[in-house]
């Protein structure tokens, strides 16, 4: 698969349910690169553990090139579905998992999961689990980025695919609750402030990493969005927004050494 998403113009749906504003974060999520080497090269993935010092920092500040030279995690990738709001604002779907799954049981993520053999690539991945978990149909989603990868607490690879839906009203969510309790959406531009969030230090092979916490209340439900999701999130949103968070993200005095 290539590291980014085709430069071809937006769909004509796009151009009939959009504004011009998510048209244009359409055309410059395109041509956007991941800062690391491709996700997408098998080979440049094995040169990547064995040469690069650059890191990728899962929900606990994990370095997915800290694992051994021979190691090849399993693939994922979590579907970043934005849409725009009725009062125009930048919003992002997500789940609340099933509280009978075995593994995060109840917490709030992306849609997305597991690589199966038959995926094509990331973007199929992606909209096939979301389709999966919250019905959305992937003729709905026009994929237009895929960001950098981050390696999950059970030794995931995890690609951050990015998304459009031009029409929300299209979409109505029928969660499966096998695997999904609620679907909702949360303004995207929140992961970038510092309101409603915080962080706690997480201690793993002597170092400590922030793990970073948003608050997030809609109607009567409470949710907390926290971990890897929110890191992805997080990064997404810098990625959209084009500025740093609000906050600090990593501890200032965090050191990588090359392997």
């Amino acid at each position: 698969m290539k590291s980014g998403a085709s430069a071809a113009s937006p769909t004509a749906k796009g151009f009939k349910f959009g504004s011009s504003r998510l048209v244009a974060l359409a055309q410059q999520l395109r041509v956007y690169k991941p800062l690391l080497y491709s996700p997408f090269d098998e080979a440049e993935e094995m040169r990547g553990y064995k040469e690069s010092s650059r890191k990728s920092i899962s929900h606990v500040g994990f370095e997915e090139s800290m694992a051994p030279v021979r190691f090849r995690p399993k693939k994922a990738a979590v579907l970043i579905c934005l849409f725009e709001g009725d009062d125009g604002d930048l919003r992002v779907i997500l789940t609340k998992r099933s509280s009978t799954l075995s593994t995060h049981s109840g917490e709030v993520s992306l849609p997305g999961g597991k690589a199966e053999e038959h995926d094509k690539d990331d973007g199929i991945t992606a909209t096939r689990e979301a389709e999966e978990e919250i019905g959305l149909d992937p003729s709905l989603v026009d994929v237009v980025a895929f960001l950098e990868p981050f390696l999950s607490q059970h030794l995931l690879r995890v690609i951050p695919v990015v998304g459009i839906l031009w029409d929300r009203k299209a979409f109505n969510p029928t969660p499966n609750p096998a695997e999904v309790e609620a679907v909702f959406d949360a303004p995207f531009e929140m992961f970038l402030k510092d309101e409603n969030r915080r962080s706690e230090e997480f201690e793993w092979m002597g170092e400590k990493h922030l793990v970073h916490f948003f608050d997030y209340k809609t109607g009567d439900n409470d949710y907390v969005i926290w971990g890897l999701t929110a890191r992805i999130l997080i990064r997404a949103a810098t990625v959209v927004y084009q500025r740093p968070p609000a906050f600090i993200e990593h501890k200032p005095n965090l050191k990588y050494s090359k392997m």
